[in-house]
C-alpha cells in the first residue's frame, strides 16, 4: 500500500488547524501555555527523589547535631527543595518547609489539571473537525454534473479527514494527556515521600536559639 495516498493537506489543515483554534478559544492562552510546558517537561528526566534527598541529608545531620537554627541551608538544583531548605533554616521550623512543599504541590496540581483538561478537550474536538472536513469535502462536489474524478477526490478527502481526526485524538492527544497525568502523579508521590522522610528525621528536633559564647573576663581585663 502506497502511503502517499494517506496524505491530504486540506484534511490535515482542517483537522489540526480547527482543533487548535477551538481549543485556544475554549481554554485560553494561559492553559495552553501550561499544556505546552507540561509537554516539554516530558522530555526532561523525572524527579529523582533519592538524589534530591541526598542533597538535604547534610543539612538534616547538622540540624540533629547542632539545632535547627544553626545548620546552614542545603543547596539543591531542585527549586522546591532549595526553597524548603531555606525556609527550614531561616524560620527555624519544619512547618515552614512543609508550607513551601504544600504551596508548590498545589501549584503543580493546578497546572497539571489545566494541561490534562486542555488535551482532553483537544482529543474531543479532533474527531469533530474530522467530521467537519468530511462535510466540507462533500459540500465541494459540483451540483451541475458529477465527474468520476470529482467524486473520487471528494470521497478521499472525506475519508481521510475522519481518519485524521480519530488518529490524532486516540493515538496522539489522549495518550499524551494520560502520560502527563501519570508523570505528575509519580512526582507528587515521590515529593510527598521525601517530605515524610524529612518529618521523620526531624520529629524530635525543635527550634533552638543561637547561643553566643562569651569569653571569660579576668580581673585585670575588667579593670
Amino acid at each position: 500500500m502506497d502511503m502517499i495516498y494517506l496524505w491530504d493537506m486540506a484534511s490535515a489543515l482542517v483537522v489540526l488547524g480547527g482543533t487548535l483554534l477551538a481549543t485556544l478559544l475554549r481554554s485560553g492562552l494561559r492553559d495552553l501555555g501550561h499544556t505546552l510546558a507540561a509537554i516539554a517537561a516530558l522530555a526532561q528526566p523525572p524527579f529523582d527523589m533519592l538524589k534530591t534527598r541526598s542533597t538535604i541529608a547534610g543539612q538534616v545531620r547538622a540540624i540533629r547535631r547542632d539545632g535547627i537554627r544553626v545548620a546552614e541551608p542545603a543547596h539543591s538544583e531542585d527549586a522546591e527543595t532549595a526553597e524548603a531548605a531555606d525556609a527550614l533554616a531561616h524560620h527555624g521550623s519544619l512547618e515552614a518547609a512543609m508550607a513551601v512543599h504544600d504551596r508548590h504541590a498545589a501549584k503543580r496540581i493546578r497546572r497539571r489539571e489545566a494541561a490534562v483538561t486542555t488535551l482532553v478537550q483537544m482529543g474531543e474536538l479532533a474527531p469533530v473537525f474530522g467530521l467537519a472536513g468530511t462535510l466540507l469535502a462533500l459540500a465541494r462536489l459540483p451540483g451541475d454534473g458529477l465527474l468520476a474524478e470529482d467524486l473520487l477526490g471528494a470521497v478521499s478527502t472525506a475519508v481521510l479527514s475522519t481518519l485524521y481526526g480519530l488518529l490524532v485524538a486516540h493515538l496522539l492527544i489522549l495518550p499524551l494527556a494520560r502520560r502527563i497525568e501519570r508523570r505528575g502523579e509519580e512526582e507528587q508521590r515521590a515529593r510527598a515521600e521525601m517530605f515524610i522522610w524529612l518529618k521523620e528525621q526531624l520529629r524530635d528536633v525543635g527550634p533552638q536559639p543561637v547561643v553566643k559564647r562569651l569569653h571569660a573576663v579576668g580581673p585585670e581585663e575588667a579593670a
